[in-house]
Parts: structure tokens; sequence; C-alpha cells
């Protein structure tokens, strides 16, 4: 009996300190990870907007914003240049905590990156799931044999950080994260004129085939969960070429009777200058992405009106108005960080 006490104590000891180590030494990034880590600490059943995709989606869409405004209940379960494969195990990993109502879905990713396999920011869309069958089925789809030790299990990856380790890691090893009060939004605060992009294509085209079986596979999700979807392009400095593929996925959406909205084409409406409203030529700033959330707020109110409740002043949404204060300090962090980079570049040019 001594030894089996003994036993249990050391497997629980090395338990503790494994967990303890990986909440500690574990990646936070704002690109995937920490929007995949907060999304599990979402009241159950809480979400009625939930919008899926690359960081078009958490850095375009001001959840905080939709809240204040609209009393929306939004989420950005999304991550960086994520493929409609990953999405679709997203949005099965959502689906076993969260019942929305409507599952928006951008289509910037499979307009740019054709590759089946794409690893760039492969470990954004992996790190922040928990462990289960879905997160290996999305390993397995999206990484080939060959590599799978660069990426598998996740400890590997990362457990060498302790020279970089900063105060965002400890608050996360001793717990004191709020993780609940961050929805995903990403803000960006650089100011970088854009070129307005001219489009002169009509057909549809160039979605690969690995892409068009996915996104098969996640309106089939949606139908058996009773999910609305709506498609969507986030509005961006496009080109021809992708375009040609959102021609392709408007046929898709149509065909099923979905929904879908190319942004790109509806800058006048939304109000955008490409002069003052980009971070980048693919990303808006803060204030472009305040222009467009309200204009998709009026969509999305207008095609779901019957489904989207206003839930401001409901108790159980406590987190969604802790959000406000939480976009607003990290605009604050992106504003300075942006401050620092033209000062260095000032200074650097004298």
């Amino acid at each position: 009996m001594k030894k089996i006490c003994t036993y249990l104590a050391f497997i629980l000891a090395f338990v503790t300190i494994m967990s303890g180590l990986d909440r500690l030494l574990s990646e936070k990034s704002i690109h995937g990870i920490n929007q995949a880590r907060s999304f599990y600490e979402q009241p159950r059943d809480s979400i009625d907007v939930l919008m899926i995709g690359s960081s078009h989606i958490h850095c375009d869409i001001n959840t905080a914003q939709l809240w204040e405004n609209y009393g929306i209940a939004a989420y950005n379960f999304s991550a960086a240049e994520q493929t409609l494969w990953q999405t679709y195990y997203y949005f099965k990993e959502a689906l076993k905590t969260q019942h929305p109502k409507v599952a928006v879905l951008d289509f910037y990713a499979p307009a740019c990156f054709k590759a089946d396999y794409q690893y760039d920011f492969l470990y954004e869309n992996l790190q922040g799931l928990k462990p289960s069958l879905n997160k290996l089925a999305l390993f397995v789809t999206s990484c080939e044999v060959m590599r799978w030790d660069d990426y598998f299990p996740d400890f590997f990856t990362y457990h060498n950080r302790y020279e970089k380790l900063t105060k965002e890691d400890f608050d996360a090893f001793l717990g004191n994260e709020d993780l609940a009060a961050f929805k995903g939004y990403t803000p960006y605060s650089a100011v970088r004129p854009q070129p307005v992009p001219e489009f002169n294509v009509t057909l549809g085209a160039d979605l690969t085939p690995k892409s068009e079986k996915y996104l098969q596979k996640i309106i089939e999700l949606a139908n058996d969960n009773n999910v609305k979807l709506f498609f969507i392009v986030a509005p961006y400095a496009a080109e021809n070429k992708e375009m040609l593929t959102y021609n392709r996925v408007r046929d898709i959406a149509y065909d099923n009777g979905l929904e879908f909205m190319n942004y790109n084409e509806a800058y006048d409406l939304i109000g955008l200058s490409f002069d003052t409203d980009f971070n980048d030529h693919s990303h808006l700033n803060y204030e472009g992405s305040c222009k467009f959330t309200d204009f998709l707020a009026g969509n999305l109110i207008e095609r779901y009106g019957e489904d989207i409740v206003d839930r401001r002043g409901d108790e159980r949404y406590s987190s969604w108005d802790d959000s406000i204060a939480v976009t607003a300090a990290m605009l604050d962090e992106s504003r300075e960080k942006e401050r620092e980079r033209l000062d260095k570049e000032a200074t650097e040019k004298e």
C-alpha cells in the first residue's frame, strides 16, 4: 500500500509539474493560438454568431464593437492563413460546446493559398486547441507524415522557450489570465495606404479540389446542426485572380441556398479609405475594422435578425461587457508599438 501511494503521489506530482510547464511555456499569440485558448473559456451555448476563417476574421471584425453597439454575442474562432479543412475541424470543435445561430465564414485563405499542405502558420492553427480526436484529425489532414515530428506533440515545439518568457507566460502559469473576456479580435494600428483595386472578372473558377471537398463538409455540418452559414470576403486590396475564386464560392453558396457577400465589391458602401484604413494590403487597421464591423452588423441584422438576440443586460454575458475594456487595452498597446516603430524608423533615417 505504501508503494502504491508513493507511485500515485509521483504520478500526481509529474502531471501537476507538466501541466504547469505547459501553461508557462506554451506559445501565446493573438494570431490564432489565443483565439483557441480563450474559446474554451466562453460560457456554454453563449455564442450567437461564430466567426471562422483566417486572420481576416480576427483582424477585421471587432467583436467588442458588435457587442457594445448591437448586443451581438460574437466570437472570432479563427487563425492565420486557416485552410478550409482546418476551418472544418474548428467548426466541429466549436459545436462541442456552442450552438451558434449563424456562422460567418471568410474565404481569403482558399483564394490566396492553393497548396494542399500549408505550413507557415500551421502551429497557429494547432497549438491553442485542446487534445482530442478532432485535433488529431486536423493535424493529420494538415501535415504530411514526413513532417509530423515538426509539430507533434505540441510540447516538443515550445519546450525550450525559457529565455523568451514574458509576463503573459507567467500570468498563464499563475492562472491570472482573463481568457473569457477575449473574444478573438486583434486590433492593428499602422496606417499604410494601398492602391485601389480594379476588377474586371465575372467568371468563377479556381477553388482547389481539397478546399471544395471541405467546404461541402462545412455546409453539411452546418445543416446537420441547424446553423445558418454566411459566406463573406472581408475587404482588402484584392486582385483579379482572387476574385475568380470568390466568384466560384458565390456560385457554391447560391447552389446551396446560402448568403454570400464579397465586401471587395462594397468599398464605397462601407466607407473605406485606401489612404487611412489599412494596416497592410491584406488587413484593415482599427479604424477600418470599425467601419467594416458596422457594415457587417447591418448585414447580419438584415439577414438573420430573427435569430440574433440583443444580449446586453444579461448577466450571463458579462464577459462580453469585459471584452470592451480588453479590446481598449489591446488597442493602446498596439498604438504604443506603432509609435515606437515609427520613432525607430525616423531615427534610422537621420
